[in-house]
């Protein structure tokens, strides 16, 4: 007798680290600086955002950054931004690119 479940398979997720420091980005004007280095001694993810329109938009940085490294299946890491006015486009590629020369 077979039975069926409406259940899919368990995939398992690999998640990725960080193995150098990499950095993107600069700090002209409507840009930001990425600085990307693998977390010693703790797990997860550490961002620190520095950025001169924190008040007004602090939180969409962070969760465009956040979007960034969940897509790119990214743990373990620590993350300084330095913003000066950069457009969420801007603050994604400067993210996928410090990814890109870490790993």
């Amino acid at each position: 007798m077979c039975r069926m479940t409406d259940r899919e398979p368990i995939q398992e997720v690999n998640l990725l680290k960080i193995l150098r420091e990499a950095r993107a980005g600069s700090l002209e004007s409507n840009d930001l600086m990425v600085i990307m280095r693998p977390l010693e001694g703790e797990e997860g993810i550490k961002l620190e955002i520095n950025s001169i329109v924190q008040n007004q938009y602090g939180d969409r940085i962070r969760e465009t950054v956040m979007e960034v490294l969940q897509e790119n299946r990214i743990t373990d890491v620590y993350i300084l931004v330095q913003d000066r006015g950069a457009l969420d486009c801007t603050i994604k590629a400067r993210v996928e690119t410090a990814i890109k020369r870490g790993l």
